[in-house]
């Protein structure tokens, strides 16, 4: 019997693994520092990756580890904070990560989003106002690009050189020349104001929030020139947004929420 103890227990010797190291009574076992030299292994870097450096880098951060325990940081209101970003981050990705794999993005998919999104080619004056503008700030600036607006209108061959003068956007050098861009990259107001318009069409003012912008179309981008591939992204980006907000439409109307208005002035 006493020999089947002994043998009974000896795998337990056998195997048990030893750590890496020990700081200050704190194991730091064999299968983290393998998990960490092989994470550390995928990162591109201008250092080579050695078990040495790995195990120092392990230490250093048992170090930081013990000392934050020690100085009760955990109770700190802002590692609170961030701990529970943590949590919020882990949680999501968790419940997120196999719905989003399923998101699957057809041509076809890409030529319906096309032809409610289309991109132009335009070229703006922009005077812009402020978040919080100062009195009669907005009224000047609808002033200014009504007047702008006026000259073009009659004469557009002036827009270039009016651009060039009066637009307060980094595009006025070249004559407010913004060249194609897809519909996400521009103010929903300002997409509004173009879409189905022909080539040459100026817009009046239009306000966002960025100020107010007097727009020409400048070109149409026929489907068959799009970058697919971008077009593919945008069209998944639109999908997986709404793969999220149905996610916490779910989690919301399992809560209760209340929501103070007036705090929000």
């Amino acid at each position: 019997m006493r020999i089947f103890i002994i043998l009974a227990l000896l795998p337990i010797f056998v195997f048990a693994a030893k750590p890496v190291a020990v700081v200050n009574g704190q194991e730091i076992s064999k299968n983290f520092f393998d998990n960490s030299y092989k994470r550390n292994l995928m990162f591109v870097s201008d250092k080579k990756v050695t078990p040495e450096k790995v195990i120092n880098d392990l230490i250093n951060r048992e170090l930081g580890i013990q000392k934050a325990k020690k100085n009760n940081l955990e109770n700190d209101p802002v590692v609170k904070q961030k701990m529970l970003d943590v949590l919020y981050h882990a949680q999501i990705s968790k419940d997120l990560e196999p719905l989003l794999r399923k998101i699957k993005v057809t041509d076809k998919d890409v030529k319906n989003y096309y032809k409610k999104f289309p991109e132009y080619r335009t070229a703006q004056i922009l005077l812009r106002v402020k978040a919080q503008p100062e009195a009669g700030e907005a009224e000047a600036a609808l002033a200014k690009a009504m007047e702008v607006y006026d000259t073009v209108k009659k004469k557009p061959e002036q827009f270039t050189a009016l651009a060039n003068k009066y637009s307060q956007s980094s595009s006025a050098p070249m004559g407010g020349d913004l060249g194609f861009q897809p519909a996400v990259s521009l103010a929903p107001e300002y997409f509004a104001a173009i879409k189905g318009k022909a080539k040459g069409y100026i817009t009046s003012p239009i306000r966002s929030q960025f100020g107010y912008h007097v727009v020409k179309v400048l070109a149409k981008r026929k489907f068959k020139d799009i970058n697919n591939a971008q077009y593919k992204k945008l069209v998944y980006d639109q999908k997986r947004d709404k793969v999220i907000e149905g996610y916490f439409s779910k989690l919301r109307s399992k809560a209760s929420i209340k929501i103070n208005k007036n705090l929000l002035k």
